[in-house]
């Protein structure tokens, strides 16, 4: 089992604030002969449907000295998971969680707004210290 990140109990809060349930943490899934953890799998009832909306959050701090490299291992991470999110859970929409000021300094830049697009990264920000969503970003 991997090691939570140091936002996890933020977002997980967050999420429920928000009318999420959570499902899964973490939520693994069997991919090709090895398993993948997700940090948190969530679903929230409509109104209008049975089933109900179903998500996957990936936590990531950007606390460590290097922003970039940690860029390129949430990229990457980002991108395997929702190919495996495909196969077997594709009901299920994959965020990338980020705190709110690394989403106004860091993810404002031109080449990760650039990647962001390039790649279809969805974004889940939060506020760590009231524990909201503070946006969803598609």
């Amino acid at each position: 089992m991997p090691a939570r990140d140091i936002f996890h109990n933020a977002v997980r809060v967050a999420l429920q604030k928000d009318g999420w349930i959570i499902t899964h943490d973490p939520l693994s899934i069997a991919a090709g002969g090895f398993d993948l953890y997700i940090d948190l799998g969530a679903e929230r009832l409509l109104a209008a449907e049975r089933n109900g909306e179903q998500i996957a959050v990936e936590i990531k701090s950007f606390l460590s000295g290097s922003l970039v490299s940690e860029f390129h291992t949430a990229l990457g991470q980002f991108l395997n998971y929702r190919l495996a999110l495909k196969a077997d859970h594709q009901d299920r929409y994959l965020y990338l969680a980020v705190a709110d000021d690394t989403y106004k300094t860091f993810f404002s830049l031109p080449f990760v707004q650039l990647a962001l697009s390039q790649y279809q990264v969805s974004v889940l920000v939060f506020n760590p210290e009231v524990e909201e969503v503070s946006l969803w970003k598609k």
